[in-house]
């Protein structure tokens, strides 16, 4: 009996042991994670490790892994859609608006810059460049997956003397970007729609606050989807990635089977200056920011750290994954477009102020087929509008919960219960459609605007990885890593950036000559002024509030 009773007491002081052991692991977990988020989604002990090391508090739902997460970054980008979608010149709606005659200048860029052959060649150039660009920031998300991103980086890797007004920088910088990028998604799908509508009714009129009302209503439906239905939103990008990958056999079938078929050496190697520039080289490299638009963007990922599962490793795996995936797919479109187009005049003239529609209608000569392949186009670009509402909402939050913006205590909420930066959701609804509404009065004023969401992001990509760089040339250590380019770092990141560049720069050029107001690219104005803006903010109030990420960063290296 007594050698039971011995064992009983040993059994008994063993679990009080482990059961003190688990409550004291329980008060240190409370520190990063917010009793308002279930266990299910509290996401591994390395995602907890990190939060700790980031020095944040875990408060939204890590209920993305990779599979959604890959359709969470394919729907944000949308590179095949958009190589067709968001290839246009600001000036077709002015020439809808103003009722001038139809002109080949109010339309595509790479049409217009370099032609078929820039398309094609270009995709594949800007495919390299973009994947040395992306690899540089999948290893930074694996050193540190916070929401942050970018401004994040840039406060633990540049030098310290700038790190924190630099960093704060790049947080105005990838806020305003996204949310740019939103409202001009918004748009694009609005009058994609007015373009259908004049396709199947050659009475309609376009007018400018047709166009508004349709962006705001897409805007608005996307918000439901990231509050009342925030918990299905994985569930939702699995399957508008299935619609994205077979949409895109839909739409290229018909072209190949019904369209006409153009001469493999007049398409690839025939480069063509139609936009007045002083040589086709030049007017080839303004073409090239046509198939660099459509790969744009896919730091999306990162934004939504906060919200994946095991979150450093699988983090840049669905950046590569989904950059190589649909990379793939829009050269399958890219190859397709210039093969089957047809009549580049008919495409420039047509009514509908998009050559995709008339380029799907002179293929199939099917009103029905024309309509379902566009719809396709339409599902897709608003399922992009539900994950750039994510994106733009927790970039704005994540520097608000750092003291970055105005009102910086109201956006850092997150609502009790739902997990999810209602207010900063809220936020990015008022934004769109206020720019949405300027189109009112001016669309050149609203494409002004838009043209600030590009350089915007694309600075913050370069200045990233040039501190990643200048750490890695110091010799200095870097954070451990569960993805990591090993002892090719160096030769990456400064291919991403003599990629960078030179595309930048070119983002700021105007589509064609001769420039006036109406078609002069604004994008320099805008990103002087909120750079300016930005500046005033930080020397003002913004250095006072903000804190930098690296003093709450605890690393042990």
């Amino acid at each position: 009996m007594n050698i039971l009773e011995d064992k009983t007491l040993a059994h008994s002081l063993k679990r009080v042991k482990h059961e003190t052991s688990q409550e004291s692991e329980a008060l240190g977990e409370d520190e990063i994670v917010s009793s308002t988020v279930p266990s299910k989604y509290r996401g591994t002990a390395t995602d907890r490790e990190d939060m700790r090391t980031l020095g944040k508090k875990q408060v939204l739902r890590r209920n993305f892994k990779f599979v959604t997460m890959l359709g969470f970054a394919s729907t944000v980008i949308c590179t095949w859609e958009f190589l067709l979608a968001y290839d246009h010149g600001p000036s077709f709606i002015v020439h809808h608006l103003s009722h001038h005659s139809p002109s080949p200048r109010l339309i595509s860029i790479v049409l217009l810059n370099g032609g078929p052959g820039t398309l094609f060649w270009g995709f594949i150039v800007c495919t390299i460049g973009m994947s040395l660009v992306y690899a540089s920031m999948a290893e930074m998300a694996s050193m540190a997956p916070t929401a942050g991103g970018q401004y994040h980086w840039v406060s633990e890797f540049a030098p310290p003397s700038i790190q924190k007004p630099l960093s704060y920088l790049v947080g105005w910088l990838c806020a305003t970007g996204w949310q740019v990028f939103l409202a001009g998604v918004a748009f694009i799908v609005g009058t994609i729609i007015q373009g259908l509508i004049v396709l199947n009714d050659e009475k309609y009129e376009f007018k400018a606050w047709h166009g508004t009302l349709l962006a705001i209503a897409v805007i608005s439906f996307s918000i439901i989807f990231n509050t009342s239905l925030a918990t299905r939103l994985p569930l939702i990008e699995g399957i508008v990635l299935i619609i994205h990958m077979t949409g895109l056999f839909v739409v290229i079938i018909p072209m190949w089977v019904l369209g006409p078929r153009a001469n493999a050496r007049d398409i690839l190697f025939t480069f063509s200056n139609n936009a007045g520039w002083p040589s086709t080289g030049l007017s080839t490299m303004i073409g090239l920011t046509s198939p660099f638009g459509c790969l744009l963007g896919y730091d999306c990922s990162v934004h939504m750290a906060e919200e994946i599962k095991d979150a450093s490793s699988t983090l840049p795996k669905a950046i590569m994954w989904s950059l190589g995936l649909n990379a793939a797919m829009g050269f399958i479109m890219a190859t397709t477009f210039v093969f089957t187009m047809g009549d580049v005049t008919s495409l420039l003239e047509s009514p509908t102020g998009y050559p995709f529609i008339q380029a799907f209608y002179n293929s199939t000569r099917s009103l029905a087929l024309t309509n379902l392949m566009t719809a396709i186009i339409i599902i897709c670009c608003i399922s992009c509008c539900i994950s750039e509402v994510a994106t733009a909402s927790r970039q704005i939050w994540s520097f608000a919960r750092d003291g970055g913006l105005p009102f910086s205590g109201f956006l850092s909420q997150v609502t009790p219960g739902w997990n999810i930066p209602l207010r900063a959701v809220l936020v990015s609804l008022c934004v769109s459609a206020l720019l949405a509404c300027i189109n009112i009065g001016s669309t050149t004023a609203l494409y002004a605007i838009n043209s600030l969401g590009g350089v915007s992001v694309i600075s913050s990509y370069f200045i990233t990885i040039a501190c990643v760089l200048h750490k890695r040339l110091r010799g200095e250590p870097l954070p451990r890593r569960r993805w990591t380019l090993g002892k090719y770092g160096v030769a990456v990141n400064i291919g991403a950036l003599l990629f960078l560049i030179p595309l930048w720069f070119f983002l700021f050029w105007p589509v064609y000559t001769p420039v006036t107001l109406q078609t002069m690219n604004w994008a320099a104005v805008m990103y002087t002024a909120i750079v300016v803006v930005a500046v005033a903010y930080y020397l003002i109030k913004g250095r006072h509030t903000y804190t930098s990420p690296v003093t709450l960063t605890k690393r042990d290296i």
